[in-house]
């Protein structure tokens, strides 16, 4: 199924600011940064990763209810997409 990328400025927006914070965490390995400083920061990219993949199977969850008959993919298929996120 493909998105509308207009509905995903806001994934993009995340997964950008994710890049960024990896940048980061790579600088604080590379410094010599406190472990715990390293794994906080990890912990929030993970999670901005997985918001970002739940916001993606949102916007196709809302288009398979919004126009089911044109969907390729089926809500088993976004179940088992979404369950692989957990």
């Amino acid at each position: 199924m493909e998105l509308d990328p207009t509905q995903l400025e806001g994934v993009v927006k995340r997964l950008r600011r994710a890049e960024g914070q990896i940048g980061g965490v790579i600088k604080m390995i590379e410094a010599g940064r406190d472990c715990q400083d390293i794994v906080t920061q990890l912990a929030a990219v993970s999670k901005a990763l997985d918001r970002a993949g739940f916001a993606v199977i949102s916007v196709g969850l809302k288009q398979c209810l919004v126009n089911p008959e044109g969907q390729q993919m089926d809500v088993e298929a976004l179940e088992k997409l979404f369950l692989s996120l957990a």
